[in-house]
């Protein structure tokens, strides 16, 4: 039975995507899993054929799994992940037990921001940094820092903007590397400048070498607690000048890594006309990302990955161009929800496309910390971006959460 065994998911969102495409595509679909909710919630899981809770830190026991599917008559024709961190494990599982594809070095070198940093050190992409190992005490190390504030203090594993927080002097510094140090102690600490200027990401697939942009999404970022990009817009244009350069630079940054064969995004602000490289990951963005790339230009560009490490030509012909524009929404209040109106609402407003609600009754929501605190997200499309922007915008003003306090 032709198979395809998936490390990690989330609930919605690319990598959802991708086992619902894989099953689609007649693979027999298997999700490893240290998730144990989604085993109790199993039914809601109707694409995925076969569920194994595993501690997905124990490579030896994923591969007695691996090799225990194979003795039952699988033939795994791919091992896959689409959320961090389990990209590099799964191309490199992928490598052992089927054809490998993927550049699985370069897919190790980015999935850690401070391996991403220290091998683009001499491109003028990036950004002053450093790292905290905790071979000297905070103290002496905060007082080296001569770069000026604000400053970024991040885990080299963040991901979602979980562990990212902007610090403004010494005392905040100083309280922040404690917290990460606290939470992760055996990890080192990464400061980076604070780069302020408009942010971009780069949808990529990379093929034989080549770099094709699928898709370039403007940002909007709510700067509360922590950074949380609230809006997307797909653009359809950009200053001619401007998209050479961007061209140029994702293409300089993934062939440094010796990328071959891949799929990568880019987060990118423009700095006085010069592009900084925020991070790279080595997969599609997670959450709607999927779907704005498909209503923008009919691509789905989590089924042309998963052709691509099948071995098989992806398609990514644009099969037409709309403005999308997708808002999330999040809260600034804490408590369990009762109830969500306005989905229906929303959608009656011009060009909505999508409306999707990720909580459900009985969950604690809060004010967000990460991106997977956001619990809401409305696609929409305009005859120009401002209006698909607008439309979005509208909408998602019909979203209610109803939170008991606690």
């Amino acid at each position: 039975m032709r198979t395809i065994i998936f490390l990690n998911t989330q609930k919605s969102g690319s990598s959802r995507d991708a086992i619902k495409i894989a099953e689609q595509l007649g693979f027999f679909t298997i999700l490893l899993t240290d998730r144990e909710k989604f085993l109790q919630q199993r039914t809601e899981f109707p694409d995925i054929h076969q569920m194994i809770f595993v501690d997905l830190t124990n490579i030896e026991l994923i591969r007695m799994i691996i090799r225990k599917q194979q003795e039952l008559g699988r033939y795994i024709e791919a091992i896959v992940s689409f959320t961090d961190p389990y990209v590099y494990l799964a191309t490199k599982l992928n490598d052992e037990f089927c054809i490998g594809r993927f550049s699985t070095e370069a897919i190790r070198k980015m999935e850690d921001k401070i391996l991403t940093r220290e091998f683009l050190q001499d491109l003028p992409y990036t950004p002053f940094y450093l790292t905290y190992n905790g071979l000297d005490s905070t103290s002496t190390f905060v007082e080296q820092i001569k770069h000026p504030f604000p400053l970024m203090v991040k885990s080299p594993q963040s991901a979602g903007s979980k562990d990212v927080i902007k610090v403004e002097n010494n005392d905040e510094l100083t309280s922040s590397i404690h917290l990460l140090l606290s939470k992760y102690p055996e990890q080192p600490i990464l400061i980076e400048e604070y780069l302020d200027g408009p942010q971009y990401l780069v949808e990529t697939l990379v093929l034989d070498g080549n770099v094709h942009i699928i898709a370039i999404i403007e940002q909007e970022i709510s700067q509360r607690q922590r950074f949380i990009i609230t809006g997307y817009s797909v653009l359809q244009s950009l200053d001619s000048r401007l998209k050479e350069n961007l061209q140029m630079t994702v293409e300089t940054i993934i062939k440094a890594f010796g990328m071959l064969t891949g799929a990568c995004h880019l987060e990118l602000r423009l700095i006085n006309q010069q592009w900084k490289m925020i991070e790279i990951n080595p997969r599609i963005s997670g959450g709607a990302m999927n779907r704005m790339v498909q209503f923008a230009y009919g691509i789905n560009l989590v089924q042309e990955t998963l052709k691509v490490l099948l071995g098989l030509s992806p398609d990514l012909t644009r099969k037409w161009e709309k403005n999308i524009f997708t808002q999330y929404v999040i809260i600034s209040t804490r408590g369990i929800l009762e109830r969500v109106t306005g989905k229906n609402r929303a959608y009656l407003f011009p060009g909505v496309q999508e409306v999707y609600i990720k909580p459900r009754k009985g969950a604690l929501l809060s004010a967000p910390l990460s991106m997977g605190q956001r619990y809401a997200y409305i696609i929409a499309t305009g005859e120009t971006s401002d209006q698909a922007k607008q439309n979005a915008k509208n909408a998602a003003k019909e979203i209610k959460f109803h939170l008991k306090p606690i």
